[in-house]
Order: structure tokens, then C-alpha cells, then sequence
């Protein structure tokens, strides 16, 4: 079975394409705006523009004949709202011209599934870490659907959000988390707020601190305590959540996953707990379409016909089902 995935939930519009085996196909486009974060009705004109092309870049790259594909899976939610509805619209067009179905699928969820599945694990304690969301989840089984169970989260902002906007502080340009983690080499240690409460934990009054440290210290070393203190509260969240599940594998995903630094911490950490620790490869830790038409596939029991979907901006993982 052939599905075409569209991501569309912030900056990257992405079109992939999953055959049930393997990925055929994981095109994408990224708005990048030049100065500050991202405007969101401003991203959205930005996937309305190059929406025919990628999805023509898919289709040459799958090597497969529009009539082939048997479903289209789109990114409900969440994210910011007209960048989904762009999506959306996309996803519907593309439908009712195949004649096909539509599955809405959960971004967040598309990151955990295509994690495990390209790190081959079974039961993970899964650490999901990207702009908007930062939480501990598992998966749960219930008779023949998927959901997730949050164990801990974010009170306030996510890390990837964090570690963006404080990015954008060191110079005022668009910039993002690999900035902050190439000048964290090398750098020492500032005390700064460290805030976990169980296994939920707070960031805004990290980013304040860090924010202000700049104007009294070195920017290698205000990076490299921001990170260390992001991170190390991230570890301890995760080990009381792995402590308490006992799960043997644990699993980071998302955008902030691609940071060499909270990987390392996080493999030392399973390790004293006899867990093997993975993170998703690069191509799918970052927003991407294939990931969305896997899941797709795997929620194709949810498949409805176009007129009747929809899109969340507020659509929580742990509310999501496959």
C-alpha cells in the first residue's frame, strides 16, 4: 500500500512517501525567515508556494504514478494553525483528485513512530524534545489501537523553543539550536535556574537568566550552561521516568534530538539503568513528510473521506490514537 505523508505543522513543508516497507521518498522545503522567529501566516504562504513543487519532487523521486498511491496522510496537528491549514488544503486536493481517503495524523506522534521504527524498538520509554513539545511518553496498547501516555512535560515552554529564541538573542537573526551547541564547545560553567517538579519541568525562567548573562559573560560560556542545565534537567526527568517503568529502552526524538550533547547524556544515563538509548537519524528527527505517511499507514484504520477532516493546533499526543 502506497501512502503520500504532508507535513506542514511550522516551518518545513514536507512531502514523503512510504510503500509499507520502505520510504520511497522525503522531500521537503523550510521557511526561513530573516530576521526573529517564525510568522506563521508568512509560513504559510511560503508551503502554498512550493506545495506543487515538492510534491512533484516526491512523486519523480518515489518513481511512482500518481494513480499508485492508495492513501494520503496529512499533519492535523499540532502547530501553528495556517501553516496546517495549508497542509490541509493540500492534502484534500490531492484526495479528491486520486479518489483516495484521508488519515490526519499527530506530528508529534509521526516522530515517535518512525523513531522506533528505524531504531527497531518495541517498547520505549520515549523522550520527545522539539520547539513546541518537550514530554516523557510511553506507548500504550488497548485491544488493536496505539495512544501514549505522558509521563512528564514542559510547564511552560519547550527546550527546542528555549534554545531557538535565545539563539535568535546572540545576534537577531534567524537562527536556531545547532548555533547555541557550536558555541557551547569549550565553554565553563555559569550557575543558572535548574527546575524539575517529578517529571515535568519549567524553561522560561532558564531562557530570562541566560538571556540576561550575556550582557556580564562569555557567549561560549552562557551556551554551554544553558545547555548543560537544559539537558541535565531533561536526563533527570527521563531517569525518574525510566526508574519507575523499568523499560529497557529509551528512546529521544524531535528536533532538539539532534543535539550531540543531550544524546551523550542520555546513552550514559540508560546505560547505568541496563537501557539501550536511540535517537531517530537526523532526517526524521527534523520535520519531515515521510514520517507522516508512515504513520499514516499504521492509522489507515482512521482513514475518512476528505470533506470531513480538519486540523488542531492543540493536538496533544497523549489524546492521539493509531
Amino acid at each position: 500500500m502506497l501512502c503520500i505523508g504532508i507535513e506542514s505543522t511550522a516551518h518545513t513543508l514536507g512531502v514523503g512517501i512510504f510503500d509499507g516497507k520502505r520510504m520511497l521518498a522525503n522531500e521537503k522545503d523550510m521557511y526561513r525567515p530573516k530576521k526573529g522567529g517564525i510568522h506563521p501566516r508568512m509560513a504559510a504562504d511560503h508551503h502554498a508556494e512550493v506545495f506543487g513543487e515538492v510534491l512533484r519532487r516526491a512523486i519523480a523521486k518515489a518513481r511512482v504514478e500518481p494513480k499508485e498511491i492508495d492513501l494520503v496522510a496529512y499533519a492535523r496537528g499540532p502547530g501553528l494553525g495556517p501553516c496546517l491549514k495549508v497542509g490541509l488544503a493540500g492534502a484534500m486536493a490531492l484526495a479528491s483528485r486520486l479518489g483516495v481517503k484521508l488519515v490526519p495524523v499527530n506530528h508529534c506522534s509521526a516522530h515517535v513512530e518512525i523513531g522506533a521504527l528505524y531504531c527497531k524498538m518495541k517498547d520505549p520509554l520515549v523522550l520527545y524534545v522539539s520547539g513546541g513539545n518537550t514530554q516523557i511518553v510511553t506507548r500504550e496498547q488497548k485491544n488493536r489501537t496505539r495512544g501514549y501516555h505522558a509521563m512528564g512535560e514542559t510547564l511552560d515552554i519547550g527546550v527546542g523553543n528555549l534554545i531557538d529564541v535565545f539563539a535568535r538573542s546572540l545576534d537577531g537573526e534567524f537562527a536556531h539550536g545547532s548555533v547555541v551547541e557550536k558555541l557551547a564547545l569549550g565553554g565553563k560553567y555559569l550557575p543558572m535556574p535548574y527546575t524539575v517538579k517529578g517529571m515535568n519541568m519549567t524553561f522560561s525562567g532558564l531562557l530570562t537568566d541566560a538571556t540576561k548573562q550575556l550582557g556580564g559573560h562569555d557567549r561560549k560560556d552562557v551556551c554551554f550552561s544553558l545547555q548543560e542545565t537544559a539537558f541535565s534537567m531533561l536526563t533527570e526527568a527521563t531517569e525518574r521516568a525510566l526508574t519507575l517503568t523499568r523499560k529497557k529502552e529509551v528512546l529521544a526524538c524531535g528536533g532538539v534530538a539532534q543535539n550531540k550533547r543531550l544524546c551523550e547524556m542520555l546513552k550514559l544515563m540508560a546505560r547505568e539503568h541496563g537501557a539501550r538509548f536511540a535517537t531517530s537519524p537526523a532526517e526524521f528527527n527534523a520535520d519531515n513528510g515521510a514520517m507522516i505517511a508512515y504513520t499514516g499507514l499504521l492509522a489507515r484504520r482512521h482513514a475518512m473521506d476528505w470533506r470531513r477532516t480538519d486540523v488542531n493546533a492543540k493536538w496533544r499526543l497523549d489524546e492521539a490514537v493509531i
